[in-house]
C-alpha cells in the first residue's frame, strides 16, 4: 500500500507541532501498515539509544548496501547523472564528477538542473521518464526530496536529510542515501583526534546533522548548537540526545555568541560565507572567534571560495582550519560508489574541483 505523500507531509507536520520525534522514513512505515492493517513492527536502526554508534572507526569509502540493483555501470548506454537544488551558480558538481566517472572509464553525463522547491514535483517526474540512473540533491531539497522516496538507506534515516538519489532502471523506485556524514569525517585530517572534546555547530540544517553524527560516532564530549531560533531547534536536540545518550547536547542564540573559550572545535554548516550568499559574511564575528583556546581547530564545511572569511580570521589568529573542500571530494566520491560499486580517483576529483575554484 502506496501512502499519499501530501497525507504523509500532513501527518509529519503535525506530530511535529505535538513535539513528537520520528523520521519521514519511520512514518511512512507506519501509515503504511496502518492502511493494511498489519502490525506496525517498523523500527529504525537508530530508534533506541543503545543502538547509537559510539565507536570511532576510520572509514575511507561508503560501506552501505551496494545490492546489484544500485549498480547500472554495465548498460550499454551512457548513464546519466544529475544535480539538483537551488541555487546552482556556485555548483562544482559537474566538474568533479566528471572527474570521477573518467578515472573509471565510464562513459556517463552529469547535469547541472536548478529546481526550485516549488519545482521538486516536476522535477522528479523529469528525471525518472528521462532513464536518469540516479542524481544528488543540495540545499534547499535534502529533506523535502525524502518525501518522494520509496526507501531510505540508514545513513539517511539518522540524519533525516538525503543527497544522494538511485533510480532503479525497472521500477523507477527511488532510494535514498546520505554520504555528508562520511565526507564530514573523512576530511578531518588523521592527527586530531575528536574523542572527548567539546565541539560548536553553527546551524542546524542538513549539513548540521551530518557534522554532528560524525562527531558523535567518534565520541565527542559535547556539542552546542548556535541556531537563529532556539525554540525551534528544541526537537532537533531531543532528537540528539535520544540518538546519542553519551553526548551533551545544548542550544545558543547564534547573535549572542560573545565566549567560545571551551569550543575545541567550531563547525560552520551555514551558507554564510559562500559564494554567492553572502560571501563577505561570516556567522562569527571576529571578537569572539578570538576567544577560542589556542589549539582550536575551525571547520567551514562551504567549499567556494576555498578560503571564506570565517576561516581568513580563524588564520589570522593562528588556529588550525579546514574547509570544504575534501568534504565535498569525499562524499562524490562516496555517491559514485553507490551508484557503480566501484570506487573512482580521489585525487582526480579533486584536481578537477581546485581547477575550477
Amino acid at each position: 500500500m502506496t501512502v499519499d505523500k501530501m497525507a504523509l507531509l500532513a501527518r509529519y507536520k503535525e506530530l511535529k507541532a505535538q513535539g513528537v520525534t520520528i523520521s519521514l522514513s519511520e512514518l511512512k512505515a507506519k501509515m503504511e501498515a496502518e492502511e493494511t492493517d498489519t502490525c506496525p513492527a517498523f523500527v529504525s536502526s537508530f530508534s533506541t539509544p543503545e543502538t547509537a554508534p559510539q565507536q570511532a572507526q576510520p572509514t575511507v569509502a561508503y560501506s552501505g548496501n551496494l545490492s546489484s540493483a544500485n549498480i547500472r555501470v554495465t548498460s550499454a548506454e551512457p548513464q546519466k547523472y544529475a544535480l539538483i537544488g537551488f541555487p546552482l551558480g556556485h555548483s562544482l558538481s559537474k566538474y568533479i564528477h566528471n572527474a570521477g566517472f573518467k578515472s573509471l572509464g565510464l562513459e556517463t553525463s552529469y547535469d547541472i538542473l536548478e529546481t526550485p522547491p516549488d519545482s521538486l514535483v516536476d522535477r522528479i517526474k523529469y528525471l525518472k521518464s528521462n532513464n536518469y540512473a540516479g542524481f544528488n540533491v543540495t540545499i534547499p531539497l535534502k529533506l523535502p526530496v525524502t518525501l518522494f522516496l520509496d526507501e531510505v538507506d540508514v545513513s539517511a534515516d539518522i540524519v533525516n536529510a538525503v543527497n544522494t538519489v538511485v533510480i532503479d532502471p525497472q521500477t523507477k523506485a527511488l532510494k535514498g542515501y546520505n554520504t555528508d556524514v562520511l565526507g564530514f569525517r573523512n576530511a578531518i585530517p588523521n592527527d586530531i583526534a575528536l574523542a572527548g572534546k567539546t565541539c560548536g555547530i553553527l546551524g542546524t540544517g542538513g549539513a548540521a546533522r551530518a557534522a554532528i553524527t560524525a562527531l558523535c560516532q567518534n565520541q565527542v564530549k559535547s556539542i552546542k548548537l548556535f541556531t537563529r531560533n532556539v525554540p525551534n531547534s528544541l526537537e532537533l536536540v531531543n532528537f540528539l540526545r535520544e540518538r546519542f545518550p553519551n553526548v551533551e547536547f545544548n542550544t545558543v542564540q547564534i547573535e549572542r555568541i560573545r565566549d567560545l573559550s571551551d569550543i575545541e572545535i567550531l563547525v560552520n554548516t551555514t551558507p554564510i560565507g559562500m559564494q554567492g550568499r553572502a560571501a563577505d559574511l561570516t556567522p562569527v564575528e571576529e571578537e569572539p572567534l578570538r576567544t577560542l583556546p589556542a589549539d582550536a581547530l575551525v571547520y567551514d564545511v562551504i567549499y567556494n571560495p576555498k578560503k571564506t572569511v570565517l576561516l581568513k580570521l580563524a588564520q589570522k589568529y593562528g588556529y588550525r582550519t579546514i574547509n570544504g573542500v575534501d568534504m565535498f571530494i569525499h562524499q562524490a566520491l562516496a555517491a559514485e560508489q553507490i551508484w557503480t560499486g566501484r570506487v573512482p580517483d580521489f585525487k582526480d576529483m579533486k584536481i578537477a574541483a581546485l581547477e575550477n575554484l
